[in-house]
């Protein structure tokens, strides 16, 4: 009866309101999901809101609601494309593979965020059918979409993927793109990506005044754990300093005893930058360190000694602090204040008689006031 569909499209607008309340919204969002088909409509309204932060609330109620679906996939090819893009996230919710064939035909749509949207959405639901569908995205033009591909493509991780993605790690124009490209493959933690993620470490694209943006590849590098390791330590003779560099602090972050000793000898590196890298990478290996930092101790470059100096006072071990308290008597003074530092690191009793001797000196007095700082936090 008419009354009676009148009737309850007021109760889904009440119910409606009633979402935008916290207190009420459990309630509200469980009632709407038992009426079912009755709030489709609605629902579906209701995802044009310029409200962000209750358009999830609408799509994950719609997600809820298997009588939804037939209207939803309908719309993924006549909507507006903003309400477009919001029917593909709800399918990326609910995984509903009776989607896939509208989502594929989303991806030729006109709009980039409609393509994108759907291919991601195509990658949640995980049907490896298709990829091939997918691929095509990775060189689209715009590079939301050859994000999304990449997120999509890298959820199947099936190495016969790994050429196409590292087509885009290599040589896409925009770094996002490429990071995209890079957490895909290292999401695989398959030991086949390794080569392609190498690969990309040498690209001097990837880091060159890039700090932060080389970060996703280090990680992605760093999550292939241990069949990375020997990799990694042949890259430690890498003619290009900031590989080595590289290598050295996922050696650090990996903590695999196979690498010590050629961290070991990367303390000696000619750049300093990457001989500090491999004192602070020794570090966090703990006391097996101490041995291979402490013969550096006794290297003719100043700056080698200083960063090993650096390195034994991150590690608590019992057989530092002695160490550095001999470091104190070093001809530089750079290495000198580090041993200071690092001993106010370290809190180790021993070492009070001798910040006491350099706190009552004043041949140095910046030197003395440091070791009367370092005394006061001992306390």
């Amino acid at each position: 009866m008419d009354w009676l569909s009148g009737s309850k499209q007021n109760e889904v607008k009440k119910l409606l309101l009633q979402l935008a309340d916290v207190g009420k919204r459990d309630h509200a969002a469980q009632e709407l999901i038992r009426l079912g088909a009755d709030a489709v409509p609605a629902l579906i309204e209701s995802l044009q809101t310029q409200d962000l932060s209750m358009l999830l609330v609408y799509q994950h109620l719609l997600a809820l609601i298997p009588s939804a679906s037939p209207a939803l996939t309908k719309l993924l090819n006549t909507a507006h494309p903003l309400l477009r893009g919001r029917v593909a996230e709800v399918f990326f919710i609910n995984k509903d593979k009776t989607a896939i064939s509208a989502l594929l035909e989303a991806l030729k749509g006109e709009y980039y965020t409609v393509r994108s949207r759907a291919a991601l959405a195509l990658g949640q639901i995980g049907d490896a059918r298709v990829i091939p569908a997918l691929f095509p995205l990775l060189k689209d033009k715009d590079e939301e979409v050859r994000v999304a591909a990449c997120v999509a493509i890298g959820k199947f991780r099936p190495p016969s993927t790994f050429d196409e993605i590292t087509e885009v790690l290599l040589d896409d124009p925009q770094i996002k793109v490429r990071q995209a490209a890079a957490r895909a493959l290292g999401d695989t933690r398959h030991p086949s990506a390794i080569p392609f993620l190498m690969e990309a470490l040498r690209d001097s694209y990837w880091w060159y005044e890039k700090d932060q943006e080389v970060l996703v590849l280090l990680e992605a590098i760093e999550k292939m754990g241990a069949p990375v390791v020997d990799v990694l330590i042949e890259a430690l003779e890498d003619h290009e300093r900031n590989v080595r560099k590289f290598a050295v602090k996922i050696l650090g972050n990996l903590q695999d005893v196979r690498a010590i000793e050629a961290l070991g000898m990367v303390v000696y590196d000619l750049h300093h930058e990457v001989s500090q890298t491999a004192a602070e990478a020794l570090a966090k290996f703990g006391a097996p360190a101490v041995g291979m930092l402490s013969e550096a101790l006794s290297h003719p470059e100043a700056a080698v000694r200083e960063h090993a100096v650096m390195g034994l006072g991150k590690i608590e071990d019992e057989n530092v602090a002695p160490l550095l308290v001999e470091m104190l008597g070093d001809p530089e003074r750079t290495v000198r204040k580090q041993a200071l530092l690092s001993l106010g690191a370290l809190k180790d009793a021993r070492a009070v008689p001798a910040l006491r001797e350099i706190a009552s000196s004043r041949t140095d007095r910046e030197m003395a006031a440091l070791a009367k700082h370092i005394l006061e936090r001992m306390k």
